[in-house]
C-alpha cells in the first residue's frame, strides 16, 4: 500500500493500481457481510484462471457502481479513452454508428475493471473474430413475478427457486433428447442459466429461432407451469422461458462474475447433479466461497464440445410433429 492509499497488485507482467481499496462496495447488514473494493479485486484475482476462458475474445458490457451497490450505477459499453493501451478493445457496429467494447483477455484487465468498480461483467455470446456467429445459446430462467398488488400495482420480482429448479430440470431433459450438451449456472440474482455450446457456424437468427422453438415446445408440454409470453401480464404466474439474449449485441452475465446485491453473490457454474441439492439457490455462492466451487470444475470441459444445430433441429421437428 502506498502513502496515497493506492494498493499495487501484480498480475502477470503488469502491475495494476487499486485506488481506495478500503472503499465499501457491498455494505453489510442483516445476514450480509461487508465487502470492500480490495475484496472484489482479491476475488477476481483468485477466480481469474477459471473465469478468463469464458471472457477471452468476447466484447463486454460492464455494470459499474462507483459508490457501491447502494449508489448510482450505470452500464458501460464504450471503452473510455483513459483506459490503458494494453487493454484490448473491439469496434463493433450498432445502429447509427459503432461501439468500442472492452475485451478482457488477461488477469490484469480483470483487476483493472474491478478497480473501476466494474462489479458485473456481461459478455456477448459470440467472439470478436466471428461476431455474427454465437458459440453459446442461453436460456434464462427467472421466477415468475408475484401477482399484482391490490389496485393494479405491478408485481415485484419473485424468488420461487423451486419453480426455476423444475424448469431447468425439464429443459435439461429436452436438450438431452435433442442430444445437445448443456451447462447450468446460478445467476447470482434470482434464477439459473442453461447454456448450450455451439460450433459457431450458425448466425444469431438461426440460433434464436432454434431457442424459441425449444422454449415453445417445452411450454406447450407444460402450459400450466411454463410460458414464452414476453409480456408479464400474459404469463399468469408461470415461469418465463427467456431466449431474448440470443441476438446480436445482447449479453449474458459471465460465469464467476459478481452481482450487485447484498453479500456479493456470484454467478456460479454448477453440475446437473447439484440441481438436486436442497441448499442450491441463485445466490448460493458469494465472493467468500465461489472459488472453492470453481476448483471442482463443475462444467468439466463441457463447453469445448460445441455442436451444430442441424441434427438437433431435425430431432426437435420430429418431436413437434
Amino acid at each position: 500500500m502506498s502513502g496515497d492509499g493506492t494498493r499495487r497488485v501484480r498480475a502477470g507482467r503488469r502491475t495494476v493500481e487499486v485506488h481506495r481499496p478500503d472503499k465499501v462496495l457491498f455494505p453489510g447488514g442483516g445476514d450480509a457481510k461487508e465487502y470492500t473494493k480490495a475484496d472484489l479485486v482479491d476475488f477476481y484475482r483468485a477466480v481469474a484462471p477459471f473465469m478468463l476462458p469464458h471472457l477471452r475474445g468476447r466484447p463486454l458490457m460492464l455494470g459499474r457502481h462507483p459508490d457501491g451497490i447502494d449508489g448510482p450505477a450505470f452500464m458501460q459499453k464504450n471503452t473510455p479513452d483513459h483506459y490503458p493501451d494494453w487493454i484490448e478493445r473491439v469496434e463493433l457496429a450498432k445502429e447509427g454508428g459503432t461501439v468500442r467494447h472492452t475485451v478482457c483477455d488477461d488477469t490484469a484487465t480483470l483487476l483493472y475493471l474491478a478497480d473501476q468498480a466494474g462489479i458485473t461483467l456481461h459478455r456477448w455470446l459470440s467472439r470478436s473474430e466471428r461476431i455474427d456467429h454465437p458459440d453459446r445459446l442461453v436460456f434464462d430462467l427467472d421466477p415468475a413475478p408475484v401477482p399484482e398488488a391490490p389496485g393494479g400495482t405491478p408485481g415485484t420480482p419473485g424468488d420461487d427457486f423451486e419453480a426455476v429448479r423444475e424448469a431447468a430440470r425439464l429443459l435439461g431433459e429436452l436438450l438431452d433428447e435433442l442430444e445437445l450438451p448443456s451447462a447450468l449456472m446460478t445467476t447470482g440474482s434470482r434464477g439459473l442459466h442453461v447454456i448450450v455450446p455451439l460450433n459457431g457456424r450458425h448466425d444469431f437468427d438461426e440460433v434464436r429461432a432454434f431457442a424459441r422453438d425449444v422454449a415453445e415446445t417445452l411450454a406447450g408440454a407444460h402450459p400450466d407451469r411454463l410460458t414464452t409470453a414476453a409480456r408479464k401480464k400474459e404469463r399468469g404466474g408461470r415461469l418465463y422461458l427467456d431466449i431474448q439474449r440470443n441476438a446480436y449485441a445482447q449479453t449474458a452475465v459471465a460465469p464467476y462474475t459478481v452481482r450487485p446485491r447484498p453479500g456479493a453473490p456470484v454467478a456460479t457454474p454448477v453440475t446437473w447433479d447439484q440441481l438436486e441439492d436442497p441448499e442450491l439457490h441463485a445466490r448460493r455462492w458469494t465472493i467468500a466461497d465461489a472459488v472453492e466451487q470453481a476448483r471442482t470444475n463443475p462444467w468439466s470441459g463441457l463447453l469445448s464440445r460445441g455442436r451444430a444445430l442441424g441434427p438437433a433441429r431435425r430431432r426437435l421437428n420430429a418431436l413437434r410433429g
